[in-house]
């Protein structure tokens, strides 16, 4: 195996089939093959076993003879803020080369589409692609996109601006224009992205994203969502809140510690957010007036 080691190890972990026959011969291929130890990443290239995306990448660029550049959701994971756990790689045709699609592969012409590097690999910038990927998606999922590609700090609002006028006239881009102002680093899950969005789609103030409030033994907490000058919060309690004793004793004391400097601190779920959008913000608004008025 030190023959077969060494080849794929010069060839970041992929061989081809008319590589591997010449090293290995048919008969050997096959046992190999059959036992699971080596398995097959496109048509003509295999690997050893438990193929990730890098592994995917570099059996197409095996294919083509160059690194083949990546966009959409592809290049949103590379970048750190792909929210749709995509399954597909999404890569652009080489400059000099022709893909073919496959099942797991799709293949783009993007011209004029800005790109830089990334680990070596060409990709559409950062704020292309979160405009990209946002524009195939449903309003809370684009703004869940817009919020996370901020926060990685790979691009600026007036990137997302700027990536958005590039891409005028595209499909989708009217509803990623009107989010770019709404969007936030601050933001620290999708579906805290998806209740703000509930929020404003109801005309509720803006709230401030995760605020620091500090109680009377001088300890600070923080709150998903806050309206400062009355004194109200909103956590948002995902399907995993509460997994240990630890956290939930943490969340009672928080709780009581808010309550005693007068903080009101509501909670909401997805179900909230996503079911029963126009009751959770008839909620909100009903304690923002009744905290005013107090």
């Amino acid at each position: 195996m030190d023959a077969l080691d060494a080849l794929l190890a010069t060839q970041d972990g992929v061989a081809t089939t008319g590589q591997l026959l010449e090293l290995l011969g048919r008969r050997r291929l096959e046992t190999l093959i059959d036992a699971g130890n080596l398995v097959k990443v496109w048509t003509g290239v295999y690997a050893p076993p438990e193929v990730d995306d890098l592994t995917r990448l570099r059996g197409l660029d095996l294919r083509a003879g160059q690194r083949v550049p990546i966009c959409l959701a592809t290049a949103a994971r590379a970048y750190g803020f792909d929210t749709e756990d995509e399954v597909d790689l999404h890569v652009l045709n080489p400059a000099y080369g022709q893909l073919r699609r496959a099942d797991g592969l799709v293949i783009h012409r993007r011209e004029g589409a800005p790109l830089r590097m990334i680990e070596g690999r060409l990709a559409t910038t950062p704020a292309w692609t979160a405009v990209e990927v946002a524009r195939s998606l449903r309003r809370p999922r684009a703004l869940a996109t817009l919020d996370l590609a901020l926060r990685t700090g790979t691009c600026n609002r007036q990137d997302l601006h700027m990536a958005a006028v590039e891409q005028f006239g595209r499909r989708g881009i009217v509803h990623v224009r009107e989010l770019i102002p709404l969007a936030e680093a601050a933001a620290e899950s999708a579906m805290e992205s998806e209740a703000r969005l509930v929020m404003h789609d109801h005309a509720l103030p803006r709230p401030e994203l995760q605020h620091r409030i500090v109680d009377r033994d001088g300890i600070t907490w923080r709150v998903d969502f806050a309206w400062p000058d009355r004194r109200l919060a909103v956590e948002y309690e995902g399907f995993d809140y509460h997994s240990s004793p630890d956290d939930l004793r943490h969340d009672r004391r928080k709780r009581n510690a808010l309550s005693r400097i007068n903080w009101r601190v509501m909670s909401i779920v997805a179900d909230d957010v996503r079911k029963r959008p126009a009751e959770m913000a008839r909620d909100i608004a009903t304690d923002l007036r009744a905290r005013a008025a107090a």
